[in-house]
């Protein structure tokens, strides 16, 4: 498994494949909604299994506050430890950026997901409703 800090546009087309995939076709999302909030300098690590793209997740940074957001696996690869591969080299990558801590925004279903990984849900900060009803989950890196 190849874990990529993505800077080119066929990494990015690798993204944009998981993302179609994994969330818009599994979870029958539109087009539109998965990638409307997607801006140019967005930064993404992706998995790729040989040449066949298959996680990633967005990554953003505010002050030493990192963000990663829409984490996605293609079905076939779920539950292989894929996920943990792209949510550690993403806070790799938020920690040489200037990060002490990263927020996911989790559904709850996958909340578990994130706490064997060290984050703590805040279930006073809940978001979205049905499938996609969501908690904030936080983590401190290590110095």
């Amino acid at each position: 498994m190849d874990l990529i800090r993505v800077t080119e546009e066929w990494q990015r087309a690798g993204v944009h494949y998981v993302r179609t995939e994994g969330m818009v076709k599994d979870f029958n999302l539109t087009l539109e909604g998965e990638f409307e909030a997607d801006t140019p300098g967005d930064i993404y690590v992706l998995a790729l299994d040989e040449n066949l793209p298959v996680s990633t997740c967005r990554l953003k940074i505010h002050d030493d506050t990192g963000k990663i957001e829409r984490v996605a696996t293609i079905p076939q690869y779920r539950s292989k430890g894929i996920g943990s591969l792209v949510i550690t080299e993403a806070e790799k990558w938020l920690k040489e950026l200037g990060a002490k801590k990263v927020v996911i925004n989790s559904r709850i279903a996958a909340v578990r997901f994130y706490e064997k990984l060290g984050y703590k849900a805040d279930y006073n900060k809940k978001s979205g409703s049905g499938l996609f009803e969501c908690v904030e989950t936080q983590k401190e890196l290590e110095r």
